[in-house]
């Protein structure tokens, strides 16, 4: 009876979905990664031996190999996405428009570069320009990430604007305040998913001058957000 309540309980079959999709597992390896980026700071920092700092650089970088490999063939999503952005005709203010335009095509250059150079990562054939092909390859990440923080607060500006005009006195105002709401509430969440991600391209490219543990912890904090964003997807 307790082994029929485990494996027919809703929890697990929401785990399963989870882990059916190839973002799931992504966002799952990429917390791991992250987490023993910032832990195998936090140990050297802390004069632990080698011996234990090891077993999570060696995460770090297997890991992070896997998820190169997992990405193969996703820039196609990304330049399909900018394509529709570009394509659309809804009266979408366009601002935001051109900014999702740019946000995909950042996002497709840099899988594209990251693609080409996963033989050179797997060690199939070394790249003699390897190194400039992910210094681009950030570079794109970056500029995606950028054109989708800039976004955010384009749009949380355009929400308060909106909030001003709600009468609260009214059943609708009521209804349409919380909608708007729920609304700031994710894209707070995003901009914050998006700024944490930029310490990566930051720090990769030497914009600025991070050290392994916050971007780790940035890493992983955007991390567990896209887990939240996509276990609730799968519910």
């Amino acid at each position: 009876m307790v082994a029929d309540a485990l494996v027919y309980h809703p929890a697990l079959a929401h785990y399963l979905r989870f882990v059916a999709t190839t973002v799931g597992r992504d966002k799952l390896l990429r917390t791991i990664q992250y987490f023993s980026r910032f832990y195998a700071w936090y140990l050297y920092r802390t004069n632990k031996p080698q011996s234990a700092i090891d077993p999570y650089n060696a995460i770090k970088k297997q890991f992070g190999t896997t998820r190169k490999v997992l990405r193969i063939g996703k820039f196609v999503e990304h330049l399909k996405a900018a394509a529709i952005a570009l394509d659309n005709k809804s009266p979408i203010d366009p601002v935001l428009r051109y900014l999702a335009i740019g946000r995909q095509l950042g996002y497709a250059g840099y899988l594209t570069l990251d693609t080409i150079s996963v033989v050179d990562t797997i060690g199939v054939k070394k790249l003699a320009s390897a190194k400039r092909l992910q210094d681009s390859a950030y570079r794109a990440w970056g500029a995606g990430l950028a054109c989708s923080a800039v976004a955010g607060v384009y749009t949380l500006f355009r929400l308060r604007e909106q909030e001003r005009s709600v009468n609260l006195k009214e059943g609708e105002g009521a209804v349409e305040a919380k909608k708007l709401e729920r609304e700031r509430a994710a894209v707070r969440l995003q901009l914050l998913s998006d700024l944490c991600d930029l310490t990566v391209p930051a720090a990769a490219l030497g914009v600025a001058s991070l050290d392994d543990g916050l971007v780790g912890i940035a890493g992983t904090v955007s991390s567990l957000i896209g887990v939240m964003s996509q276990w609730r997807k799968t519910a």
